[in-house]
């Protein structure tokens, strides 16, 4: 079982920054593929950046290119999110999950998520 907990979500104004953290606990984070999602108000949850076991291989959506920076720290069992020119449209909770590496895999273990709102 992997626990994943999400911080670093708040109030911010339009154009600034965040940068969320997702601390995973009962197994090393390392064997894991790391995905961002987030969900707002009245719609579907949606992808928002995954990151490979080695940090060496990312994806975003349209969305986040460009303003949005995928890492991790395996020594620290942890993948943030940096997010940065923040628009209302960002305004979300913000979920962390991990699944086992390899195509068709789904995502198995989700944080509890952290808000993120952006003022205009």
């Amino acid at each position: 079982q992997v626990q994943l907990v999400e911080s670093g979500g708040g109030l911010v104004q339009a154009g600034g920054s965040l940068r969320l953290s997702c601390a995973a606990s009962g197994r090393t984070l390392s064997r894991y593929f790391v995905g961002w999602f987030r969900q707002a108000p009245g719609k579907e949850r949606e992808f928002v950046a995954n990151i490979g076991w080695n940090g060496g291989t990312t994806s975003y959506a349209d969305s986040a290119k460009g303003r949005f920076t995928i890492s991790r720290d395996n020594a620290k069992n942890t993948v943030y999110l940096q997010m940065i020119s923040l628009k209302p449209e960002d305004t979300a909770v913000y979920y962390c999950a991990a699944r086992q590496p390899g195509p068709g895999r789904e995502y198995d273990y989700w944080g509890q998520g952290t808000q993120v709102t952006v003022s205009s």
